[in-house]
This record gives structure tokens, sequence and C-alpha cells, in this order.
């Protein structure tokens, strides 16, 4: 019975660590895309900064990348700049896979 205990506590410490993971991935990837965007926007230093940190928050209005997606857009928008949707979702891809990557070799 030990053995089957042992290895269930193991499974919920990796099924914990995954979590974990995926989460700062996620943070990651918002902070990265905050700071491209604010690029586009023409942010630079410490506002660049702000501003990711407010894409980072805007994450926690719902469950999902649509909060994140709708204020980026919505930013971009407001500027007058022309960026596609699509090309603001595959940044997004993009962007995970570079976050989950730094997550990874840190």
């Amino acid at each position: 019975m030990s053995g089957f205990d042992d290895r269930q506590k193991g499974q919920e410490a990796k099924f914990a660590l995954d979590a974990e993971q995926k989460f700062r991935a996620e943070a990651r990837r918002n902070k990265l895309l905050g700071l491209w965007a604010a690029e586009l926007l023409g942010l630079s230093g410490d506002a660049a900064k702000s501003y990711a940190a407010e894409v980072v928050a805007a994450d926690f209005e719902e469950a999902g990348d649509e909060d994140v997606f709708r204020k980026v857009a919505a930013d971009i928008k407001a500027k007058g700049l022309s960026v596609a949707d699509e090309a603001i979702r595959a940044k997004m891809v993009q962007l995970v896979a570079v976050a989950q990557q730094q997550i990874v070799t840190e």
C-alpha cells in the first residue's frame, strides 16, 4: 500500500508543478505580449514596463486568454494602429512558446 501512496503523492506533486509552470508561462507570455504591444504603441522604458504590468493584470478579469487579447487589441485600435486580430493572436501563441522555454531554462 505504501508504494501506491508514494506514487499518488508523486503524481499530485507533478500536477502541482505543471500547474505552477503553466501559470508562470502564461504570466510571462502576457508580460512579453505587453512589451511587444508597448513598442507598437510607442512606449518605452518605465511606461512600457507599466503597460506590460497592465496586460498581466488584465488576465485576472476572467478565465482564458480573451481578456488579455481584448485589452491589447483595444489599446492598439485606440492608438489608431492597424494590426489584425489574427496577428495579435499569432503573437500570443508565439510568445507562450517563448515563455515556456524561458521558464524551463530558469
